[in-house]
């Protein structure tokens, strides 16, 4: 069965200090995963050694990448990353808005990319929202509108995934799992599992969200030794199936932009 694992790295900077993006991939790599969805990698970044870390970890893994720098100052970038051994296209990779009255609030975007796993075509959507609730707001608002799940193009089956700043109990969080469903509360876990700080996790940040023609069969935090001190949060790593017959939208009521 597919899995899907994402995983905020925290720039390869684990809590013990040490900067190592093969750590990183060494942690993803025990779980096999078919699609790693990554945020806050530095691409040639002076204050991590000028390293590419989205290409670094991915040729660990054996996988292509698709890579979008939400900041970029000259040659420097962060961004986000989704990673795949199966044949895939990047689809779409754009910012996100921000807050206007903080128009110095840190850049965010996402990217979209269109993967075929277990004979299906499974539009797979990275994120990571900003830190304050408005901004949040706006780029929830943004994600769920007709350039992004509400696009003709993101056809079940449909999975989006990434950190979202937000609990369970947010206005955001709510918002998308009245679109599509958690995968932590489709296994009907006894209780959903934290994903941060990874030395101690007891808050539930980091999501995977998928549409209703795909069965979710495990969910795990990936609470290794390595993953406690490679980044400042755990991975998520999600199994599933996709349901016969897909290629229908996904029922998304988006905001009118």
């Amino acid at each position: 069965m597919p899995r899907i694992l994402t995983y905020n790295v925290h720039r390869c900077l684990g809590t013990d200090g040490r900067l190592s993006p093969s750590r990183i991939a060494d942690v993803i790599a025990a779980y096999e995963p078919d699609v790693v969805a990554l945020q806050e990698l530095d691409v040639g970044r002076l204050r991590t050694g000028g390293i590419d870390q989205a290409h670094a970890i991915a040729q660990a893994l054996g996988m292509n990448v698709h890579f979008h720098a939400s900041l970029r100052v000259l040659e420097e970038e962060y961004g986000n990353a989704i990673l795949t051994h199966r044949p895939s296209q990047l689809v779409k990779a754009e910012a996100l808005p921000g807050w206007a009255r903080r128009p110095r609030l840190e850049p965010r975007g996402a990217l979209w990319a269109s993967i075929q796993l277990g004979g299906s075509e499974v539009q797979v959507i990275n994120t990571h929202l900003g830190l304050r609730r408005h901004e949040r707001l706006a780029q929830t608002d943004t994600l769920l509108g007709p350039h992004w799940l509400g696009h003709r193009a993101c056809r079940e089956p449909v999975i989006l995934v990434g950190d979202f700043n937000a609990t369970p109990r947010s206005r955001v969080y709510r918002r998308l799992a009245s679109c599509l469903l958690d995968a932590q509360v489709q296994t009907q876990l006894p209780r959903p599992k934290a994903t941060f700080p990874s030395r101690l996790p007891f808050v539930r940040i980091d999501h995977v969200f998928v549409s209703r023609s795909i069965r979710v069969l495990r969910v795990e935090t990936v609470r290794t030794s390595l993953a406690r001190i490679a980044s400042d949060h755990l991975p998520l790593m999600v199994e599933f199936q996709i349901a016969h017959g897909t290629g229908h939208k996904p029922s998304v009521a988006y905001a009118q932009e």
